[in-house]
């Protein structure tokens, strides 16, 4: 049965490419060289392997011991292969914390503020796409001004206002700075302004709808490329986020997984300390990325179709 199906899979997969070939644009039509092609793909090559790299030496180093580790070659395995072992000491309670609260402490804020944010920005650049009131221009200046200012000049006056208002250590505290990203505005006025025609919702209102339901209803649906990009990148950002949990938080019970691991860092460099976290810091921060590669393996049939799509043609 397998010998007769065999020829036919193959047949199919050979018609696909035909296909695939007529339906192909020539690369000419672009005005693009082949070897200007072959640049390009060298350099994403190049690039790949400089994003992957890291990635491969966490996961080798995570199978070491701690003298391993430091004795051989950093980018293949050694032996013995404890991996499982290093894995079963992350997750080990101890007294310098727990990585299963830090998880869960992270996976709050970066989903609160990820959610928050996407929110936030998708009114704000619909808003600033579909409107017209005085001051808009100067207030988007201001707002993309906010990129030109380094988070370092944020941190006093930040913890002064939360000491204030008690908003220090406390889980909104972490959150809410995570909600706020001009970059994520401007990718929303962006998209907005392409994929909502202003002849759609003109037809909405005529019909008697609310801006509300305008925004919720029709709006939404167009820009859900654009939304997922921007959860992605705010989660992202809150995820890996370091100096701001530091700033407004000093409870333990609240630590990030990055300010966690921090604490391991410096467990390990305590003059005369018996214990080395060196390893188990490594294995850890492998552990920390799964959940943004599951979440972006997860999303990007949303938005891999590209962030144009959906303006008016013709």
């Amino acid at each position: 049965m397998s010998a007769v199906v065999a020829p036919v899979d193959v047949a199919r997969a050979k018609q696909k490419r035909k296909v695939a070939a007529v339906d192909a644009i020539p690369l000419h039509l672009y005005g693009v060289r082949r070897r200007t092609v072959n640049l390009v793909t060298v350099a994403c090559g190049i690039f790949a392997l400089f994003t992957l790299i890291p990635i491969w030496w966490i996961f080798v180093s995570s199978t070491k011991t701690v003298n391993n580790f430091n004795s051989t070659f950093g980018f293949w395995f050694s032996h013995p292969f404890v991996l499982w072992s290093n894995l079963k000491e992350v997750f080990s309670n101890r007294e310098s914390g727990s990585f299963l609260q830090w998880m869960g402490n992270t996976a709050i804020y970066a989903s609160i503020g990820g959610v928050g944010g996407t929110l936030l920005s998708a009114m704000a650049g619909y808003g600033f796409a579909r409107f017209n009131f005085r001051g808009k221009n100067m207030l988007f200046v201001f707002i993309m001004g906010a990129l030109l200012i380094p988070i370092v000049a944020f941190a006093v006056p930040l913890y002064l206002v939360y000491a204030k208002v008690h908003l220090d250590s406390t889980m909104p505290g972490i959150f809410i700075p995570f909600m706020i990203s001009p970059v994520s505005v401007y990718l929303m006025r962006v998209y907005a302004g392409v994929s909502v025609p202003r002849e759609l919702i003109d037809a909405a209102r005529i019909d008697g709808a609310g801006e509300a339901r305008i925004f919720l209803r029709i709006a939404t649906p167009l820009m859900v490329p654009a939304l997922v990009t921007v959860f992605m990148l705010n989660v992202v950002s809150a995820w890996n986020n370091y100096f701001l949990p530091f700033i407004v938080n000093n409870s333990a019970k609240l630590y990030t997984l990055t300010q966690g691991m921090q604490v391991w860092f410096w467990h390990t460099n305590i003059p005369g300390s018996t214990e080395n976290f060196t390893v188990i810091t490594i294995a850890g921060g492998m552990v920390s990325i799964m959940p943004l590669l599951i979440m972006f393996i997860v999303l990007q049939r949303y938005w891999r179709g590209g962030l144009l799509l959906g303006g008016l043609t013709g």
